[in-house]
This record gives C-alpha cells, sequence and structure tokens, in this order.
C-alpha cells in the first residue's frame, strides 16, 4: 500500500478518536494530523518512502560535500603557506573521497542523532525516544523490526510520553492505532500485497 493510502487510514483513525472523545475542533484536527503521522511512521527504515522525505537526498550531500572539497583544495593551492597547503589539499581530497560513501541511511541516521540531541537538550521524553527510534529504523531493512510488535511497543511508548507532554487526550489512542493501522494495511491478507509483515521479529520471520 502507499504511502498516501496509510496516512488517510491514519488520519481516520485520528478522526474517529476526536469523535469518540468528542473534542473541540483544534484538538480534532490535531489527532487528525497525529493519526496521519503515525500511519507513515513504520516507513521510517530503510527504503521506507518516508524515510526518503524526512531527510536530504544523500546525493544531494555528495555533490555539497565534493564540491565544497574541490573548493578547499584551489583555495589552498592558491592561498596556503606551504605547510597549510598540503594541510588543505589533503583535508579537501579527504572529503570528496569520504563523501562519495554518504547512503540514504547515513542520512536518516544523522537526521535521528538530530532528534536525539534536540530531545535531550530540550528535556522532552518523546523527543529523544523519537530520535532512538529513528536511529534504529536507519539500522533494520524495510518491512521488519519497525512493521513488528517490538516497533508497535517501542512506538507506543513514544505515544505514551508524547500525550503525558502536551496533557492532549486521544494522543494515545491514535498514535498506537495509526502505527498498527498500516501494519494491517501491509499483511498479506490483502490482495494488492504481494509481502507481509514479519511481527514477530526477532523470534519468527514468518510474513503474515
Amino acid at each position: 500500500m502507499n504511502g498516501t493510502a496509510h496516512m488517510a487510514i491514519g488520519a481516520t483513525v485520528g478522526f474517529l478518536t476526536a469523535n469518540t472523545l468528542q473534542t473541540d475542533p483544534t484538538t480534532t484536527l490535531f489527532l487528525v494530523g497525529m493519526g496521519g503521522v503515525s500511519g507513515l511512521m513504520p516507513d521510517m527504515d530503510i527504503d521506507g518512502k518516508l524515510s526518503n522525505r524526512i531527510t536530504f537526498s544523500h546525493k544531494f550531500i555528495r555533490t555539497l560535500a565534493q564540491t565544497i572539497g574541490i573548493l578547499l583544495i584551489i583555495y589552498s593551492v592558491l592561498e596556503g603557506f606551504e605547510k597549510e597547503k598540503w594541510i588543505g589539499v589533503g583535508a579537501g581530497i579527504g572529503l570528496i573521497i569520504i563523501s562519495s560513501f554518504i547512503t540514504q541511511r547515513h542520512m536518516l541516521t544523522l537526521t535521528g542523532l538530530g532528534v536525539l540531541g534536540v530531545g535531550i537538550s530540550l528535556q522532552e521524553n518523546w523527543l529523544w525516544l523519537l530520535g532512538i527510534y529513528i536511529i534504529l529504523a536507519s539500522f533494520t531493512p524495510h518491512r521488519s523490526y519497525t512493521h513488528s510488535i517490538a516497533g508497535i511497543a517501542f512506538f507506543g511508548i513514544i505515544a505514551f510520553q508524547i500525550q503525558a507532554s502536551l496533557e492532549i487526550e486521544g494522543i494515545f489512542t491514535t498514535c498506537l492505532l495509526g502505527y498498527i493501522s498500516h501494519l494491517i494495511a501491509d499483511m498479506k491478507f490483502l490482495p494488492f500485497n504481494k509481502r507481509g509483515v514479519k511481527l514477530f521479529l526477532p523470534f519468527f520471520s514468518k510474513e503474515f
């Protein structure tokens, strides 16, 4: 199932939760948004649609780093003194070589580290936990741990912390059910899914 459909299902979960709790229009809109985002969260893993959207393209970063490396070499040759010149040239060459190994996974890991740092700085439990989630997701294949019961449990903890921080009833239910809706929509019992989800990782790898 594509990302738009997952987001729509998650947003519907948010609307139904808001309707059940009879929330005001602002809270309803917020829960619909939270449901939509939660419905996309399992695709934070490698090659998932969401992970590619929250990070800069690794190709863009690679090109930028290599350009900086070339400019550093040129500047060092033209302006540097004997010792500084060779240090600058070496640094430029090193930057060009290292940047050639940058992948989308590295960009996702860096994004997670950034979220983790902000969460620790602001002392927001849900934010640094989200950072850890993104970092872990950057090392897992698509439709693996983020599409399992372990992923549900971890995201459930994040959702609980968000509700505790914002003190808005319905966040936990919306986020948890929105996340679960993604896994259900990716299961093999639906005729348009060629692959299923490995719910019981790391204990069983059978797809459902």
